[in-house]
């Protein structure tokens, strides 16, 4: 299966083909999947070098002048390097730009913590109107950029490594409901709705599906949730990163659990898939975080 991060790329280049407005604006980093939107029209498309904070720049200098910028580079690099510019040049000028970012939290572990980044999402809720978007599919990815690429908001579209086997029919700003059931509320952010539903299959749950993480659908997340005493939030990010943004849509009370990458400095090597397991972030570790949280309650 094709990675979102090539998904994004093939959409991406598609839209710089159909679209006179769209720019791209890189870093160096995947200049080989970009390359068709550099040979097609090399006056929309740049290559600022390893320079991330001037990438940003370029892209709002684009924006202010009516185009559609799209910047990419890996997560740390987009959210943490560059977040100063993101919000001088973007936030606070109020023009939009597409930033898509790849390796969210430890998808590059073999290049150490300088390549992790949990805290990203975390980071980009600062800019005031950010839109975020997690896709958990490279199918969902292209749907979710053609929908938002144009819409003048700083977008912030999060890739990893990690998929759930099937895509939905996902829409921005739209919660998706999984599964109605009569145990706790799981909302499943992105990557972690397959491993969600393996862990909580035995616990009659509602499934709800977010790939919209900012504006959050508080409709939906209200009706939807408004039988359930607990809600288990399971995010591919620092856990709790949702937190506030949850509870502000919630007009009752209900115990809320976040699962997702513990706050605590990342300095392990390996594979992705290595680090989720050590992390409880796999089906079975999020499993005993939901038994450990239930059984907590009912003591």
């Amino acid at each position: 299966m094709r990675t979102m991060r090539a998904q994004a790329a093939a959409t991406v280049v598609d839209l710089f083909g159909e679209d006179q407005r769209v720019a791209v604006v890189l870093a160096e980093i995947s200049r080989d999947l970009y390359g068709p939107a550099f040979r097609h029209d090399p006056s929309r498309a740049f290559n600022v070098g390893i320079m991330e904070p001037t990438m940003i720049g370029v892209a709002a200098g684009l924006a202010m002048e009516g185009f559609h910028p799209v910047a990419h580079t890996i997560a740390p690099f987009m959210a943490e390097r560059a977040l100063e510019q993101i919000k001088l040049d973007l936030g606070n000028q109020e023009v939009g730009a597409t930033l898509i970012a790849h390796g969210g939290s430890f998808d590059y572990a073999e290049e150490g913590t300088t390549h992790h980044s949990p805290g990203d999402v975390q980071a980009m809720l600062t800019i005031p109107g950010v839109e975020v978007l997690v896709p958990g599919h490279p199918d969902e990815t292209d749907r979710l950029l053609r929908a938002t690429y144009a819409n003048g908001r700083v977008t912030y579209v999060r890739l990893a490594l990690a998929t759930n086997p099937d895509a939905r029919h996902v829409e921005p700003g739209r919660i998706e409901v999984i599964r109605r059931g009569e145990g706790p509320a799981v909302l499943a952010v992105g990557p972690m709705l397959e491993r969600s539903l393996m862990a909580t299959a035995q616990l009659d749950p509602t499934v709800l599906y977010a790939t919209t993480v900012a504006p959050l659908d508080g409709d939906a997340l209200r009706s939807e949730t408004r039988r359930a005493d607990t809600l288990f939030v399971v995010e591919p990010f620092y856990e709790g990163t949702l937190a506030g943004l949850v509870t502000a849509e919630l007009v009752r009370s209900i115990r809320l659990r976040s699962i997702g990458v513990p706050r605590k400095a990342l300095r392990g090597y390996g594979s992705y898939e290595e680090h989720e397991r050590v992390m409880g972030l796999d089906a079975d570790g999020i499993r005993r975080r939901v038994d450990e949280a239930l059984a907590a309650a009912a003591a």
